[in-house]
């Protein structure tokens, strides 16, 4: 079993930074490709990004440019960074593993209990 951990949300104004991490635990995560998602009130979950299990990052068109994705296998963990924060970046934002690198969300057989970011304007 695969345990995952998201930290590092809270209440922000707009156009600051904001670091989430997504801690791994349990079985390796060995070729699991982890991704971030995030989810606000009445809306679908959205695909944000990923950090492959080998190396390399994908992101969204819709946060490229201001959000990066960071893997440290030496700590399992992966992380979020946001910056240029806006209102509509708030949500819940959770992290997921898959050893399939796609961007749906059924894909995902693992997922944390969110983190939720606020941004005020």
């Amino acid at each position: 079993q695969v345990q995952l951990v998201e930290s590092g949300g809270g209440l922000v104004h707009t156009g600051d930074s904001l670091r989430l991490s997504c801690s791994t635990s349990g079985r390796s995560l060995s070729g699991y490709n982890l991704a971030w998602f995030r989810q606000a009130p009445e809306m679908e979950r959205k695909f944000l990004g990923l950090a492959w299990s080998g190396s390399g990052t994908l992101l969204a068109d819709s946060v490229e440019g201001r959000f990066t994705i960071s893997r440290d296998n030496t700590k399992s963990t992966m992380y979020l960074q946001m910056n240029s924060l806006k209102p509509e970046d708030t949500a819940v934002y959770y992290c997921a593993a898959s050893r399939i690198g796609v961007r749906r969300t059924d894909a995902y057989p693992y997922w944390g209990q969110g983190t939720q970011v606020t941004v005020s304007s």
